[in-house]
């Protein structure tokens, strides 16, 4: 069942910039978190605002399961795609969003972002930034947003096996963590593509694909409950509402 606020229309001629928001009804760890109350307001409206305040593209579309999600999807100003399909916890996500664009009929030269619901301090700002460096790509064809990381600094993993610990790299325990290579880490915050390539390699990983650098507090990635609680911090501290100095690089 597709149900739309409008019937869509487009231009051969023209390449649209669609924004796609996967919306699971059935999470498990945190139980309908895609719409929890996040400071006055369900999650998912954070994404759907931003992408509205980036005036960037031709449609905003949430792709959900739910019923619920989609009449508070709607009441924010997105459009609504009903899917039956490619909406269990193992399907990856990108096939979701491959199955919205692909029933609604866009064109192969359509550019398609996939922002997560589950993003709430992704700003217009880091979307348009994102945007800007996808466009002047000439050798990439999808973009795949990233973090650094910080104070959990990977080089220093551990992982256990039958109860013992054994580091995970093998690197000089010498070595001051300023001295170290920087690392990065993907999120879901801001995925973008061209339709051609997403469906050629059926992921925006499309092994032409590229990443961008955003900040830790605008990759927020809400997937349990401690993630929750630490974008709230994050949220709290952004709008100076915790008596916190934040330092900056």
């Amino acid at each position: 069942m597709i149900y739309l606020s409008h019937l869509y229309s487009f231009r051969e001629s023209a390449v649209k910039k669609i924004c796609v928001i996967p919306a699971r009804g059935g999470s498990k760890r945190i139980p309908k978190k895609n719409i929890i109350d996040f400071f006055g307001k369900p999650l998912i409206a954070w994404t759907i605002e931003s992408a509205i305040r980036s005036d960037l593209f031709d449609d905003i579309i949430v792709s959900t399961d739910s019923d619920e999600i989609g009449n508070i999807s709607k009441s924010f100003g997105a459009k609504v795609f009903k899917r039956v399909d490619f909406a269990d916890d193992v399907t990856p996500v990108s096939e979701a969003t491959i199955n919205t664009v692909t029933n609604l009929n866009y064109s192969n030269r359509d550019i398609i972002y996939q922002l997560m619901a589950n993003c709430p301090l992704r700003t217009e700002h880091d979307i348009l930034s994102a945007t800007e460096y996808f466009d002047g790509l000439e050798t990439f064809d999808s973009l795949i947003s990233c973090f650094k990381f910080g104070w959990m600094n990977p080089w220093w993993a551990l992982k256990k096996i039958d109860g013992k610990y054994s580091p995970l790299f093998e690197i000089s325990r010498n070595i001051r963590s300023q001295d170290l290579e920087e690392l990065f880490c993907p999120t879901g915050s801001i995925w973008i593509s061209t339709l051609d390539s997403l469906l050629k390699q059926n992921s925006y990983y499309t092994g032409n694909h590229t990443y961008f650098n955003i900040p830790m507090m605008s990759a927020m990635d809400i997937d349990d409950v401690d993630d929750l609680n630490m974008a709230k911090a994050f949220f709290l501290m952004k709008n100076k509402k915790l008596d916190l100095k934040i330092e900056k690089n």
